[in-house]
């Protein structure tokens, strides 16, 4: 799946659901540093991307970067509320106050 990605970005094609196919598909193989890439991309292709913004805090903290997740996190939950995407509201609402609980 990723490799496919990758070919069509080496094409030219780049987009947000691109940038968050390739973003949640490093993510999954561990790899919160290319996540971090591709789903920063993403984001600033479409900043109202509240899934993008909720994988981008996750990749952050795989890396160990809390300051980064946190804030990720904080303007996914304004992506979410300003589209009234009250699953991903709801879920990083509760990733933030794991972080809390966590420092």
């Amino acid at each position: 799946m990723r490799e496919s990605l990758e070919k069509m970005l080496a094409k030219g094609v780049d987009n947000a659901l691109l940038r968050f196919g390739l973003g949640k598909a490093w993510l999954d193989e561990g790899n919160g540093a290319e996540a971090a890439v591709h789903l920063q991309r993403c984001v600033e292709h479409d900043p109202k991307y509240s899934a993008a913004w909720k994988l981008l805090g996750k990749a952050h903290q795989l890396q160990g970067d809390l300051a980064a997740a946190r804030k990720a996190w904080e303007q996914g939950l304004e992506a979410a509320r300003a589209h009234g995407d009250k699953q991903a509201e709801k879920e990083m609402t509760v990733f933030l106050k794991k972080l809390d609980r966590a420092v």
